[in-house]
């Protein structure tokens, strides 16, 4: 049964006329017969008697308007709230310094639209969430690495991400000139953890220069590294945007250190096949907005 019949039957029994309903609905008065006509098959009842020139519905004909304007209400029900994806859960994987840094703000927002959708946010390897969204595990990944090609996985460029170098303010290789790779050699390191992606590109730069260094701790802690660093236990290497406050409050200082060589952009990753419903759609369009609006100083 086409839900059409059931909309023509319903505005036939407002306006009590043929004629009117077919101008409301958009529709010639013949096709609104027409779906009546169908309906009256569909039941072997008459649905609507003429007295003169009123018109009002038999006995079937109240029967199923009750029953019709139920069925019409639990369809414009269904579609609103699949359309609104108003309740379930949408997981997110990301790392660390985005989760503390750079989401909150986006979370907040999204839930005002959604208040009712689970977002929940797992704090995991980059190859981690590149392997459960290939998967499905995972809706959709924040990450922050160089740019993903890969033929499963959609990758949104939010924004290039700068990577600093930090030390403490009394660190020996402050002052203000630009430091090579090779002044690096022999110092402390407080490392990110071993899956780290721009972690590994640091490395690799050091060990192809064959600058030696010493890993003194390692922490999946962003937190964990800064109070390390800030008390002298040696230099680090994190995202600009975890450590503006610290950098502003001179709690800690940012080395000179030619960063040409780390070109890393926070990116959306997605499954190619994945359906975008409107709740996806919409965290992706706060997450851009908020990659571009963020260049806020530090609070």
């Amino acid at each position: 049964m086409d839900l059409t019949y059931l909309r023509s039957f319903m505005e036939i029994a407002r306006c009590q006329s043929f004629t009117k309903a077919a101008e409301n609905l958009g529709y010639v008065q013949s096709s609104v017969t027409a779906h009546i006509q169908k309906l009256e098959n569909e039941y072997g009842v008459v649905l609507f008697e003429r007295y003169g020139r009123s018109m009002r519905l038999t006995s079937a004909g109240e029967q199923l308007h009750h029953i019709f304007s139920q069925i019409l209400s639990l369809y414009d029900d269904s579609k609103h709230l699949i359309s609104r994806q108003v309740t379930g859960h949408l997981h997110i994987g990301t790392i660390e310094s985005l989760i503390g840094f750079f989401l909150p703000p986006v979370f907040h927002r999204f839930r005002e639209s959604f208040p009712q959708l689970s977002l929940q946010a797992l704090s995991l390897p980059e190859t981690t969430i590149l392997q459960q969204i290939r998967t499905g595990e995972l809706d959709l990944g924040v990450i922050m690495d160089r740019p993903v090609r890969d033929e499963d996985i959609e990758a949104i460029a939010l924004r290039r991400e700068p990577l600093v170098l930090i030390a403490e303010p009394g660190h020996p290789l402050a002052g203000g000139t630009a430091i090579r790779i090779e002044d690096l050699h022999h110092q402390s390191y407080v490392a990110t953890e071993s899956t780290c992606t721009y972690r590994a590109a640091f490395e690799k730069l050091l060990a192809e220069r064959g600058v030696e260094y010493r890993i003194h701790h390692e922490f999946g802690s962003v937190e964990a590294i800064k109070q390390f660093v800030g008390y002298g236990f040696g230099i680090g290497l994190l995202p600009r945007i975890a450590v503006r406050r610290e950098l502003a409050e001179g709690r800690l200082i940012e080395l000179p250190f030619p960063a040409e060589e780390f070109v890393f952009h926070t990116q959306i990753v997605i499954h190619r096949k994945k359906w975008k419903n409107p709740a996806t759609r919409h965290l992706i369009e706060l997450l851009t907005e908020a990659a571009s609006d963020d260049k806020r100083p530090c609070p």
